[in-house]
């Protein structure tokens, strides 16, 4: 092997460099590069399409699984005050007016204040060993939640709760990253994505049994404590498993090490960078870049757009349902599990077809919000009282604006590329997810109950403005994909001169705007 390495790297010329208006981009040779790096974009040619194939089974046997598992346990934590209010919360523990609502406010803005340190932590830890750890400590903080006593009480653990959950996401879209191509990030981002959905019904139908025998059987255990006591021992559990199953390439123990330069291979084609090479420096260059970067406000503003109307949804959904007349326990058999059930099949449907057609990401994400919009236009239309099933089909319709929700972080592991720019990415586009659903939680407010008209009017206007937004935000991408092709084009490379430079460059750790070879996805 390292014969070929040398016999690769003996005609490689020096970098030049193209500036633009607005970056520096390398447009010639790569810089000089490791063996390591060389040896990672040799490999692809070395391994059979079958191999692949193969390979490819089994990573998504062993860990897709475990992120389903663990992805949904997460929204289940984080949303179970929303089951928890119609079952005695609030009353238990006196709240009172608009405390409810901060209990989901204060969840968003420790998630955000804690968002840059853990993403960092991340970085320069082996990621099994630091999710597993964060996972463990919020299941106690689950478990606590039925000793609260008061709204103070409340306030201080779902501080802490939001403060240990903002890790799962980003450290899921940088796996989802390190082991799948471009092609394949959004079908495998909504299959462990649907979780969310799946396992809403598992846990709303657990609920709902836990529910219905304390109703049957008063002078027990309060239902919301039995909520936080099954889930806050689902996340312990959960944390096990991530000790043992997740990671990256390099740190999973189920994969041998050709498997391992395999599954690397594999991905070089995203021209992201591999995990071959663990890249814990910290490099300040790529952050000041991440700022310069218009992507970097995309990813910001259309995220809290989105977020707005998800954290007034997540956080007030059930209390939507009883105010249309259903009772408690039917809210969750009648309201929440069709409503998931329908998100499941559209998530999985949009990521297969954008699996066969990659750059259809936004077109789905744009008509998903179609009839979340036109639903929650009609429904603050219509009269407050009666016509149950009608206003439950029309917010049935809501459930499609939460593709888009998923879908824009798919974009973090397909076009962000350098390890320190991927981190500070990662950190601005949840610090925007935490924005918006901090605010979001208190655009439902006690004045409205039961009906909240006004919040479901506010959450229709952004639907429309978020889709405005990701026209123009594909547009972007459009339009710098061509003006690198014209660069390209004047230096007359081969094609497969050009993809080789482009791995080079990426596995040399280059951001996307550094690569000029670098495609952008939509």
């Amino acid at each position: 092997m390292a014969s070929k390495i040398e016999a690769k790297t003996d005609d490689t010329p020096p970098v030049e460099v193209v500036k633009g208006e607005t970056d520096t981009i390398a447009a010639e040779k790569p810089p000089p590069a490791d063996n390591l790096a060389l040896d990672t974009v040799d490999a692809v040619a070395e391994y059979s399409d079958e191999y692949y194939r193969k390979l490819l089974w089994k990573i998504d046997l062993w860990l897709l699984p475990v992120m389903w598992v663990c992805y949904g346990t997460q929204q289940a934590d984080k949303t179970s005050l929303s089951v928890q209010a119609i079952f005695g919360i609030r009353e238990e523990t006196g709240l009172v007016g608009e405390q409810f609502n901060w209990l989901s406010t204060i969840f968003y803005l420790s998630y955000m204040v804690c968002e840059a340190p853990a993403n960092w932590a991340m970085q320069k830890c082996n990621t099994a060993k630091f999710l597993s750890t964060v996972m463990f400590l919020w299941g106690v903080v689950v478990l606590c939640i039925a000793f609260a006593k008061n709204f103070t009480h409340l306030m201080v653990l779902r501080f802490l709760q939001g403060a240990l959950e903002c890790t799962i996401s980003p450290t899921f879209m940088l796996l989802t990253g390190a082991w799948y191509t471009s092609r394949e990030h959004t079908l495998r981002s909504v299959i462990w994505g649907t979780s969310n959905a799946g396992m809403n019904i598992i846990t709303g139908l657990i609920n709902y049994g836990i529910g219905k025998y304390t109703t049957e059987h008063p002078g027990g255990l309060s239902p919301w404590k039995g909520i936080s006591f099954f889930l806050g021992a689902l996340t312990i559990i959960d944390a096990i498993l991530v000790f043992f199953i997740l990671g990256t390439p390099r740190e999973v123990r189920w994969l041998s090490e050709d498997e391992k330069r395999a599954a690397m291979a594999r991905v070089v084609a995203n021209q992201t960078g591999s995990d071959r090479n663990k890249r814990s420096e910290f490099k300040w260059s790529q952050v000041w870049e991440t700022f310069k970067d218009p992507q970097t406000y995309f990813f910001f503003f259309v995220t809290i757009i989105n977020a707005l109307p998800n954290g007034a949804n997540t956080t007030f959904s059930k209390l939507i349902w009883k105010s249309f007349g259903f009772s408690d326990l039917d809210t969750l058999l009648k309201g929440s599990t069709p409503y998931y059930a329908i998100s499941i099949v559209w998530f999985l449907v949009v990521g297969y077809i954008t699996l066969k057609k990659p750059n259809f990401r936004f077109l789905f994400m744009m008509i998903s919000l179609l009839p979340a919009f036109s639903g929650m236009m009609a429904l603050s239309l219509l009269p407050t009282d009666g016509m149950l099933w009608t206003r439950w089909f029309l917010y049935i319709l809501q459930v499609f604006g939460t593709l888009p929700g998923l879908m824009i972080w798919t974009f973090l592991p397909s076009n962000v590329a350098g390890r320190t720019k991927k981190t500070v990415t990662a950190t601005v586009l949840f610090i925007a997810y935490c924005v918006g659903n901090a605010v979001g939680a208190q655009m439902f407010v006690a004045s409205d109950a039961p009906k909240y008209i006004k919040g479901i009017t506010a959450c229709g206007v952004l639907y429309c403005v978020e889709f405005i937004s990701m026209g123009l935000w594909r547009t972007y991408y459009v339009w710098e994909n061509r003006r690198r092709a014209k660069i390209i084009a004047e230096q007359g490379h081969h094609p497969e001169e050009i993809e080789r430079l482009g791995r080079l460059n990426a596995e040399s750790d280059m951001t996307d705007r550094e690569n000029i070879y670098f495609k952008y996805q939509y």
